[in-house]
């Protein structure tokens, strides 16, 4: 057991290694060299949990994923927003997510398929709508991967222009001046008057996350049972 929390804690320092690296220099200027002197890791322990710079690359925007997880909601459409509102959050306080989206809007990353992020954030957009759908949430006309196409990449457009302008520090309201333009075309008048579109809202629902794991014990990954002192990369 100690072997495999000792694995576990590696592999979090080499990727939160690499998503610094990744957020300061991008994937084409960032080299395996920096994220080892960053983790402080040998190049052994490095490669017995990723393959190459893309499976690094590939691990941080995996953990990206991963922090688009709310508490669920009755409301669906609060649940939705509550998923748009955290993740502007997260790119002001989290620098996994910030290297994440760094990685996936890199348009000089030929060699890396950036796909998965956008791909992955319409299925959870679509899946909401589909139910605040069936729960006669949203306007008649409304199709929901149609609108989940339109709102991800609505996003990715006002944060991309939140990062260039003020690096984050306007994004809450950015994104809560989009919710407010687009959820009237989508959603019922009598849901969105009871909506929380507060620029706070990300912050709020973060809390609430803590709380909630602070209250359950660490469920252990089941990572290899131990680490090599040295390996040779592959490829």
């Amino acid at each position: 057991m100690a072997k495999q929390d000792r694995a576990i804690r590696t592999r979090q320092t080499i990727l939160s290694a690499a998503a610094k690296v990744f957020e300061q220099r991008g994937y084409q200027a960032a080299t395996i060299s920096e994220i080892l002197s960053e983790a402080g890791v040998t190049k052994g322990a490095l490669y017995f949990h990723f393959e190459s710079k893309d499976d690094l690359a590939q691990g941080v925007l995996a953990e990206q994923d991963q922090r688009l997880v709310v508490p669920r909601r009755p409301c669906r459409t609060q649940e939705l927003v509550d998923v748009v509102m955290l993740h502007a959050h997260r790119l002001q306080t989290d620098p996994m997510v910030r290297a994440g989206v760094r990685l996936s809007l890199d348009q000089q990353a030929h060699e890396l398929d950036r796909s998965g992020p956008f791909l992955r954030w319409v299925q959870v957009v679509d899946q909401l709508l589909h139910d605040a759908q069936q729960q006669g949430e949203l306007l008649p006309h409304v199709l929901p991967a149609e609108t989940a196409e339109v709102l991800v990449g609505s996003f990715a457009g006002v944060q991309a222009m939140s990062q260039a302008v003020s690096d984050y520090q306007d994004l809450p309201d950015r994104v809560c001046a989009l919710l407010r333009h687009v959820l009237p075309t989508v959603v019922l008048s009598s849901v969105l008057a009871s909506i929380d579109l507060s620029r706070t809202r990300g912050a709020a629902v973060l809390a609430s996350l803590d709380a909630a794991s602070a209250q359950q014990p660490p469920v252990p990954e089941q990572p290899p049972s131990s680490e090599p002192l040295e390996r040779q990369p592959v490829g």
